[in-house]
């Protein structure tokens, strides 16, 4: 049987089987109009007349290509060919025989328009019934050596998932069977489509029992619906896996691969209905502009450059300090933008020297500062490496802005510089302290290292916002991992809660807070509602197709040094107003004193130069009051500076 299901018939072998069929049926009609009268029949012309049939029909089905199609795969254009090809070969054939047949070679013994008029149903309806049931055919026989075979549904009832249905039976693999279609429209429900049911969406619990489904097909499209998307979130809790399948534009050649579907990720449940930001004013602000970004092999600073090279910028440099990351990051844009015009600099933003080259040779006129320590637990062990980069690094890029005429200088933050319980959140507190004391002076100028006055024209912005979907070393690939690993999937506490945000959304608030930036705001983006981290583990395993604290263990590790249980967007003591953009909001905060935020990074600085580490976190507590560190060795620190 498995060789059967290997072998297609040779077109030769199609086009004579379809040969056979129309000169049969082409006798069958002339023997009903004649009434079967084999005798006179025989006598007369009939030889002549289906030998001409035959040669019109050949050279037509020949020409058309109706044999080209592999039968088992018959589809309704293939329908649609055959009573093409029939009625022009009746066409052609009524029209040879009534200008050259009958009048000069005086043959008329039958009614040949009748004849071919019957002939068109006969033939046609046979020809078509052969695909289909060679078609049927081939699935019974598929169906009998598949074995066991996992019963699917198919989220939505529409002509697009009809084209999945249809995808999903003449996959090679044979081993789906479509149980139906669910939908949430009342004008869809019980109605039958492509001799499949169309049921409610709200009746998965019972179809599960019911129909003893495995998977549910959902197009990508449908996970931005909030509705839907809590269905599927349904189907993951009653341990259905659900499969993911790209919008049709996709597919390749117009027929989609199984390749291409995917497994439900946890990022796609997590995602929000797509942001909407103001493209003309970007546009405005970056075309014919260059641009710097610093940290741009990131996971942010590289969306960053991908969404900044779509604005058409005259120049986009690329900064960063890790060779292979930004190596792999030139090789993507040289494919998917080669007209760019892109620079790419080693360079580390902690020496001012060389970031000055950076400035002088492409004098940058917008500024994106994305390099930063990010690992709240790594920089509670390294308290001077995240002083080193993430304040003497954004003071050295801010300064060389300012020096340089910069037009706007974009700070990337977090939400942990609120009430900042660790180092890392700590020190770009401090950062933000400083970019927003740029706007309360007349402005720098480098002689050396040391700033002078002169006339300020750089805005200095700050974007604040919480976990993003993906990046390097975020808890989503830590889970997939630990999952692929067998477990066990470690959270640290049964409590703790993030915001999350997919990194283009987050790179889309950027650029649209940086295009409405003034100067001196802190902008701080609606990251919806906080997710409970052991909720998330719980999804991910699930999504596994495994069962938490069965399959895979979740255990509880206890907080790690510096993390605290809930992320704040905002201090108590700050106010926001609204903006333009519903997602983006300002914060209004303590603002400081130009002279007063220097002097007091400086002496940060020569703390942190001179490796006095624990000076150093005590200086960052007198900067940043709020600071009290959590689960720390430098909690002891908090009574001697209170």
């Amino acid at each position: 049987m498995k060789i059967l299901l290997n072998r297609f018939l040779p077109k030769w072998i199609v086009l004579m089987i379809d040969q056979l069929i129309l000169s049969w049926s082409f006798a069958l009609s002339f023997f009903v109009v004649r009434q079967f009268e084999f005798s006179e029949i025989l006598r007369g012309h009939f030889l002549i007349y289906i030998s001409l049939f035959g040669v019109v029909s050949l050279i037509t089905f020949y020409t058309m290509r109706v044999h080209t199609g592999l039968i088992r795969y018959s589809s309704i254009h293939d329908i649609y060919r055959i009573f093409s090809a029939v009625l022009i070969c009746s066409v052609a054939y009524a029209a040879f025989v009534g200008l050259w047949l009958e009048p000069i070679h005086g043959i008329d013994t039958v009614n040949i328009y009748l004849v071919l008029l019957l002939n068109f149903f006969i033939a046609s309806t046979l020809l078509i019934m052969v695909r289909i049931g060679a078609k049927a055919l081939f699935v019974y026989i598929r169906s009998g050596t598949a074995g066991s075979k996992e019963r699917v549904l198919i989220y939505g009832a529409d002509n697009y998932s009809i084209l999945l249905k249809q995808a999903l039976e003449a996959s090679s693999a044979g081993l789906c069977s479509i149980a139906g279609f669910v939908d949430d429209d009342p004008n869809k429900i019980d109605k039958d489509i492509h001799q499949k049911r169309v049921y409610h969406v709200n009746d998965i619990e019972n179809l599960q029992r019911k129909l003893k489904i495995d998977k549910l097909f959902v197009f990508n499209e449908d996970l931005k619906s909030e509705f839907r998307k809590k269905s599927i979130e349904k189907c993951v809790e009653l341990g259905i896996k659900v499969m993911t399948v790209p919008p049709t534009e996709q597919w390749m050649s117009g027929n989609l691969s199984m390749k291409q579907i995917k497994n439900l990720k946890i990022e796609d449940l997590l995602q929000r209905p797509p942001i909407v930001i103001e493209n003309k004013q970007v546009a405005s602000d970056l075309a014919g502009k260059r641009v710097l970004i610093t940290g741009g092999a990131g996971s942010i600073g590289s969306e960053i450059v991908r969404q900044v090279l779509n604005y058409n910028p005259e120049l986009v440099v690329i900064c960063d300090q890790a060779e292979s990351p930004l190596h792999e990051l030139q090789l993507e844009i040289k494919e998917l933008y080669p007209d760019a015009k892109l620079a790419y600099s080693i360079c580390d933003v902690t020496n001012f020297n060389r970031m000055y080259s950076v400035f002088k040779d492409y004098a940058p006129e917008v500024v994106y500062h994305a390099a930063a320590y990010k690992h709240v637990p790594m920089m509670e062990s390294n308290p001077c490496e995240a002083v080193l980069t993430n304040v003497l690094g954004t003071k050295n890029v801010a300064d060389l802005s300012l020096a340089f005429d910069v037009e706007k200088f974009v700070m990337i933050s977090t939400d942990k510089a609120v009430n900042p319980t660790n180092i890392m959140g700590t020190s770009k507190r401090i950062a933000e302290i400083y970019i927003q004391s740029l706007n309360n002076i007349n402005g720098s100028k480098i002689d050396g290292n040391k700033p002078g006055p002169r006339d300020q024209q750089t805005k200095f912005i700050t974007t604040r916002f919480g976990n993003v979907l993906g990046s390097n070393g975020s808890v989503i690939p830590r889970f997939r991992s630990q999952i692929e690993k067998g477990g066990p999937v470690t959270v640290t506490h049964p409590d703790i809660t993030r915001y999350f945000m997919t990194i283009p959304e987050a790179v889309q608030l950027v650029l649209e807070a940086g295009t409405m930036g003034k100067g001196g705001e802190i902008f701080v983006f609606d990251m919806g509602e906080p997710v409970k981290i052991v909720d998330l583990a719980t999804k991910m395993v699930k999504l596994a197709g495994l069962v938490p604290n069965v399959d895979i263990k979740i255990i509880y590790t206890g907080l790690r040094p510096g993390e605290k249980l809930y992320e704040e967007l905002l201090n108590e003591e700050e106010m926001t107003i609204p903006t333009h953009h519903s997602k983006i909001k300002i914060s209004k905060v303590r603002e400081y004193s130009y002279d007063g935020v220097v002097n007091d990074i400086e002496e940060l600085l020569k703390l942190n130069k001179d490796k006095e580490e624990l000076k150093v976190v005590k200086k960052m507590k007198q900067i940043v009051p709020e600071y009290i560190s959590n689960n720390s060795r430098f909690e002891q620190l908090d009574m001697q500076v209170n």
